[in-house]
């Protein structure tokens, strides 16, 4: 039987979800999409079963025998070429896996078969590459994809492959560590940073960016507050994207659902600046961390790839 299905799996600080791609159709089998939440302070062995019970029943709903390895979106440090955790409590997550081999627990775990390939990826750069293979950035040579949620995620692509060593991009790719204004961006560009700001102008806490989006239609304040943060995140991109030659921006995350809120005042700060580039809110979300991570699972793309992701 012909091995054309690989699962895609994304890890984030609380949850692990996945699903089954087809890599010949370049197809998301909707039918098997399967997560849960994750105590990320629980032990080693709670931790990869975990994991392992939601990327079994991927497995299962695709098809026996049909599946040709699991590809992971994972949040770092990580050693993404060997599976090995790197997380070591710094992050406030993890802490319990660090120096754990991933792929290896994984296989004694499932009882995986020795040929069944595991393989990661950075999360943001799972989402870029998504976007790239059959998302809003699949007609461009050169991309950047941002995640603006928790954090502040980025990744550079070109012609399909991420960059993350290059005189052309920041180091890894990452931006959330350049400093912007009297922080680093992860500080403005995050949900921890719009929250912040609405409290600053209101004296109100809320969980979240929906809270506050809710009331940009009736509070010229809060609309206002939107505009800011679109005109500076374009004033803060706007170097990285033109040293980068980037062709359009894709941005995800929770923050994106008010991108109309935001997109106008970017627009307006790259028209001043004479820069030419479109800018597109992610229809896939979290689905573009599946098709980029179950896309290592072709031979030739992670072949081409893996100089970028044993840098990462």
């Amino acid at each position: 039987m012909e091995k054309n299905i690989a699962i895609g799996v994304d890890v984030g600080g609380s949850h692990i979800s996945c699903m089954a791609y087809d890599l010949q159709n370049k197809k998301l089998l909707d039918h098997t999409l399967s997560g849960s939440a994750v105590n990320n302070h629980a032990s080693q062995k709670e931790i990869i079963e975990t994991w392992g019970r939601q990327i079994s029943r991927a497995m299962e709903l695709a098809g026996p025998g049909k599946v040709d390895g699991i590809g992971f979106a994972m949040p770092g440090p990580f050693d993404y070429e060997k599976g090995i955790s790197q997380m070591d409590g710094k992050n406030d997550k993890y802490e319990n896996i660090y120096g754990m081999n991933v792929p290896l627990e994984l296989r004694k775990t499932l009882d995986l078969r020795d040929d069944l390939k595991i393989r990661f990826v950075n999360d943001a750069s799972a989402f870029a590459i998504g976007e790239s293979q059959v998302g809003q950035s699949k007609d461009s040579q050169r991309s950047l994809a941002i995640t603006l949620g928790t954090g502040f995620g980025s990744a550079f692509i070109q012609d399909g492959f991420p960059v993350v060593a290059s005189d052309e991009v920041p180091e890894y790719g990452c931006v959330w560590h350049l400093p912007f204004e009297d922080g680093i961006a992860d500080d403005y560009f995050s949900t921890r940073g719009l929250v912040n700001r609405y409290f600053s102008l209101t004296g109100n806490r809320v969980a979240g960016v929906r809270e506050i989006a809710v009331q940009a239609g009736r509070d010229a304040k809060v609309l206002e507050l939107f505009e800011d943060f679109g005109w500076k995140l374009g004033l803060f991109l706007h170097p990285v994207l033109l040293k980068f030659n980037a062709e359009i921006i894709v941005i995800g995350g929770n923050i994106s659902q008010a991108l109309a809120m935001f997109q106008g005042s970017m627009n307006n700060l790259f028209r001043k600046e004479n820069m030419r580039i479109s800018i597109h809110q992610s229809e896939l979300m979290e689905a573009a961390s599946f098709i980029g991570s179950a896309t290592l699972i072709n031979d030739s793309f992670y072949e081409e790839a893996l100089p970028s992701i044993r840098k990462m």
